[in-house]
């Protein structure tokens, strides 16, 4: 007896066998049971996720004779010649090789021809989009005015690469990839009629491999037993297939996220030597991080983690240690210094040099985690600041009082602010400036200020222009009478207090110990 492949032993015969694609074949078997066909369908998806099957079976039930319940019978003349590649009424054609003017003429002088047997003439034409321009502008005179005994199934990986013209006169179809559980539940299946011995890690492995293509997986399968025979063991699959072991990967995680660059590297030799493509490796890698951000997510990981119970379980300990930010940020940097290995020759260099950087993100403080300490920091001189300035009303830090009317400065450091507020609302940039200059006392009238630095802020409110400005906002913020006066630093020196490590202001030390800082010099 001939051996049969598995894709093609276990191709579905059966609108309900089509796996994953229960949408469409669910919508073609009403368009059988209630007689509304179309001329003209387009069937568009990824490659292995059952667009010619599905194309055979609505091709077999639209000349079926003894139809059930809008299946094909299989059993009728028809069918089996469908099924068997033999009918002359349903011609399918490699749109790759067949894809020139000529071989579309001939199409289109056969179709004014009578079906044979069945009700229809139908063509299934495979890649459809590899046909040429002169091609497809033959087919659409057809599509315009076919014969009401002709039928075409268009299948395509690249549906944006067939003429939008072709495209108006066809039903479309979009294929989903097949999700992983159902490709597993396949292989599961194929393997216990097939009397295969494997496991359930084993199977996962090779539809994970598949990536969302049953056919790929029933191939991928077929080259397993090919070598192993019927009892399969897992790391014969991973050796067979050329995938790389999840120990290196979960190994690599590790090394980065405990800051071992030794290891890190060590790991990339053992890829190296043992002959795994580099580019793969950093994509599992990749994986790998987006697998312990998933973890995190509650709910999440029993749907979105194809792992093991022990992967999961040691992926879960890898996250809770470093954490959600670190770990986005590392996915991030993963992502951006992609193209780095892409385009480079010499990817074993290029993947240490990124891993390397990896590692030393843990020294440096996430976004988020700077906003929050910022936010500390803006809390505890708020707290601190009105005790401050009370026991020391001449410091460089009593900025904020009012020393013509004796108000708080807490107070006019509030009237000041808002004004800074609405100065942003009608001038962003000069808003902006403005919160670099300190305020050396508020009244009614008018306020002094200087700038905390020196250079392009010291200097902008020279320019008669912006200080006109200036004025016509805040006298419409005060009152018309309003003034402001600028001092430059060296005007309030004789402010400043000379201090030393033990002399630390309050605030200086707060700003310290939120940051985990130390001074390093008192000039």
């Amino acid at each position: 007896m001939t051996y049969e492949i598995f894709a093609i032993k276990w191709r579905p015969q059966l609108f309900e066998d089509v796996i994953g694609q229960e949408h469409v074949a669910q919508t073609l078997k009403n368009t059988i049971l209630f007689d509304r066909t179309a001329s003209a369908y387009l069937f568009s998806g990824a490659r292995g996720v059952g667009k010619t099957s599905l194309a055979r079976i609505f091709a077999k039930a639209l000349n079926c004779k003894h139809t059930q319940e809008g299946n094909p019978c299989n059993k009728c003349a028809s069918c089996i010649d469908i099924t068997n590649g033999s009918s002359v009424d349903v011609q399918e054609i490699d749109g790759a090789s067949n894809r020139g003017i000529d071989e579309i003429r001939n199409i289109r002088d056969n179709i004014k021809y009578l079906p044979s047997n069945g009700k229809y003439r139908i063509y299934i034409i495979d890649e459809v989009h590899m046909l040429t321009i002169h091609a497809f502008n033959a087919l659409l005179k057809t599509l315009e005015e076919p014969p009401a005994h002709a039928k075409f199934i268009f299948a395509t990986t690249e549906p944006h690469k067939v003429p939008v013209t072709i495209l108006s006169r066809c039903q479309r179809f979009d294929f989903k990839r097949i999700p992983l559980l159902k490709i597993k539940q396949q292989i599961d299946t194929i393997a216990g009629e097939e009397g295969i011995q494997i496991s359930d890690h084993g199977i996962s492995i090779i539809a994970r491999q598949a990536e969302g293509s049953l056919r790929d997986a029933e191939s991928l399968l077929d080259k397993v037993v090919s070598f192993t025979g019927t009892n399969v063991d897992d790391s014969q699959i991973t050796s067979i297939l050329g995938i790389i072991d999840r120990e290196y990967i979960n190994r690599m995680s590790w090394s980065i996220i405990d800051g071992k660059a030794h290891d890190c590297l060590e790991i990339i030799n053992e890829i190296y030597n043992y002959g795994y493509e580099i580019k793969d490796f950093y994509k599992e890698i990749m994986n790998q991080f987006r697998n312990l951000i998933v973890s995190l997510i509650p709910q999440a990981h029993n749907q979105l983690l194809d792992l093991s119970d022990s992967e999961i379980e040691d992926v879960q300990k890898q996250s809770k240690k470093a954490g959600m930010p670190r770990l986005l940020q590392s996915l991030n940097f993963l992502i951006n210094s992609e193209a780095d290995l892409r385009y480079t020759e010499s990817p074993k260099i290029v993947l240490e040099a990124i891993l390397l950087k990896l590692i030393e993100i843990k020294d440096y403080l996430s976004f988020d985690e700077l906003i929050k300490k910022i936010e500390n920091i803006e809390k505890r001189l708020a707290q601190t600041s009105a005790t401050n300035l009370r026991k020391d009303p001449g410091s460089f830090l009593a900025q904020n009082i009012d020393i013509n009317d004796g108000q708080k400065g807490e107070e006019g450091s509030k009237k000041w602010g808002s004004f800074v507020q609405y100065l942003a609302t009608k001038d962003r940039p000069m808003a902006n400036i403005l919160k670099e200059f300190t305020n050396y006392g508020l009244t009614k009238d008018g306020i002094e200020l200087a700038p905390t630095k020196g250079g392009f802020i010291e200097g902008y409110f020279d320019d008669p222009e912006h200080y006109e400005k200036l004025i016509g906002f805040a006298r419409d913020f005060f009152n018309a009478n309003f003034t402001i006066v600028f001092k430059k630093q060296r005007e309030f020196k004789n402010l400043k207090k000379t201090s030393n490590e033990s002399k630390v202001p309050t605030i200086v030390k707060d700003v310290i110990d939120v940051f985990d800082g130390k001074i390093v010099g008192n000039d």
